[in-house]
């Protein structure tokens, strides 16, 4: 059974490769770090890691933030949730969506949130399987 618990800002290191095969596009784990604990945490981002026994990295991570606006009121948005693919359908997103829930929760938060490339069928059907709804497109546009 996996172990999920959130990284300290000393562990975001650990979190690297497992983004990377989301966001291959990151630059150099100094990089990633300096990122995220200088730039995303002060904003509220906060990582959580899915752990096998005997592996010292996350093989599984997600990265959250919570938020107010008009139309969710107070939400917990997941900007990132990935499994290293050599560890997928072992029930570590799962593992995770269920501690996001949890967390959300204890926050006092109405919902939770994420956006999924349209090309990700085998994440779209573990949200639905989660009981999450499709209720938007999300535009965007490069400046």
């Amino acid at each position: 059974m996996p172990t999920i618990r959130e990284l300290t800002a000393s562990e975001t290191y650990l979190a690297y490769t497992s983004l990377l095969e989301l966001r291959p596009h990151l630059p150099s784990r100094d990089e990633f770090v300096e990122q995220v604990n200088l730039k995303q945490r002060p904003e509220g981002y906060r990582l959580v890691g899915s752990f096998e026994e005997g592996i010292d990295e996350p093989v599984a991570v997600s990265g959250f933030r919570t938020g107010h606006n008009l139309a969710w009121g107070y939400f917990l948005y997941v900007d990132d949730l990935v499994t290293q693919a050599a560890f997928r359908g072992r029930g570590h997103a799962g593992g995770l969506l269920q501690w996001i829930y949890e967390q959300a929760r204890q926050l006092g938060c109405r919902q939770v949130h994420l956006d999924s490339g349209v090309q990700r069928h085998d994440a779209h059907r573990l949200y639905l399987n989660q009981r999450m709804h499709i209720t938007s497109h999300h535009f965007g546009r490069q400046m």
